[in-house]
């Protein structure tokens, strides 16, 4: 499982340089066509020098929200991690209650905190995971929005 979750979480983030390239073309294309509607607008001027009120064009409300304030999807800060209960127990050790205090509760103790150590492992792996699918959604639903200002623009 820690093999799956390895690949997994490497898949998510090839996945995840897709969408970039994808919204940063997005962008791109956005920009050459601001660049074409000025240079339309330009030659929609009566001789190069008034601009002729009803050629105008409107951006739309979710065009506005979509490419709206330049916006590079930088995050000003990081989520905290988060350590429960279980896993502050797990830190300080003792799994086992001693009531001999012999051989065999020291190697069951050893055992358990190993078991511990793996199962700790795939929490953060999933929880990693988990960050990372909330994050391309994100990502998703603005190129998905983005799209649609461009299909309602045109």
């Amino acid at each position: 499982s820690k093999d799956a979750g390895i690949r997994t979480l490497v898949m998510l983030d090839e996945q995840g340089e897709q969408l970039e390239r994808i919204e940063e073309g997005m962008d791109q294309i956005n920009k050459d066509m601001k660049e074409a509607e000025k240079n339309l607008t330009d030659l929609g001027k009566f001789c190069g020098l008034c601009v002729c009120p009803c050629n105008k064009l409107k951006s739309s409300d979710a065009y506005k929200k979509a490419w709206g304030n330049n916006q590079d999807g930088v995050v000003a800060s990081q989520p905290a991690r988060v350590v429960d209960e279980r896993e502050q127990m797990a830190i300080s050790g003792g799994f086992i209650r001693r009531v001999t205090n012999d051989a065999r509760e020291n190697e069951m103790d050893e055992n358990l905190e190993q078991v511990s150590g793996i199962i700790g492992n795939l929490r953060h792996m999933a929880l990693d995971m988990g960050n990372e699918i909330d994050t391309q959604n994100r990502q998703i639903d603005r190129i998905m929005e983005k799209v649609r200002a461009d299909a309602s623009k045109s």
